[in-house]
């Protein structure tokens, strides 16, 4: 039996394909979501293959429908002709009542949509977008002070379970 860890796959049968790791760093994450991605037929190939990057990516909503700007996903090598724009904007798919709520969301200041990671599940692409406000630079201090006192506590209680 192959362990979790040979074939790329979490539990639940989602293969991730890219995360957005600087997004927790930037942002207090308030609510989050699960969308489809529209795709052609190369994006979805080149996606399979691992090349998608969600760095400095964000969604908006606009004229009542979620889109995906600065999402990169590199062309599929066995394109040639009818390969995609690699940064083209890319629509999500959601609920008309998760449209609604994130179009209030995001009328009020501060609030943005990032994208979190993007996944495979069931043969479809699916991107886990979050509802965020950003953080201010004392708060990302206080996160990695609070990261490193965890980090040291850990590693105190390691040393005496060993002694």
């Amino acid at each position: 039996m192959a362990s979790l860890h040979d074939t790329g796959k979490e539990r639940g049968g989602e293969k991730v394909v890219a995360q957005n790791k600087k997004a927790t760093h930037d942002y207090f994450i308030e609510d989050t979501f699960e969308a489809g991605i529209a795709l052609t037929g190369t994006e979805i190939k080149s996606i399979r293959a691992g090349k998608a990057n969600l760095r400095d990516s964000y969604a908006r909503v606009e004229h009542g429908e979620v889109y995906l700007h600065n999402l990169h996903i590199s062309p599929y090598e066995a394109g040639n002709r009818f390969n995609h724009d690699p940064m083209r904007t890319r629509k999500l798919l959601l609920r008309r009542a998760e449209i609604r709520k994130l179009i209030g969301a995001t009328r009020e200041s501060g609030y943005s949509l990032v994208p979190l990671k993007m996944y495979l599940r069931g043969g479809f692409c699916k991107v886990h977008l979050a509802l965020a406000k950003g953080k201010k630079n004392y708060d990302k201090r206080h996160a990695i002070a609070e990261r490193d006192a965890k980090r040291d506590l850990a590693r105190e209680f390691r040393e005496r379970q060993k002694g």
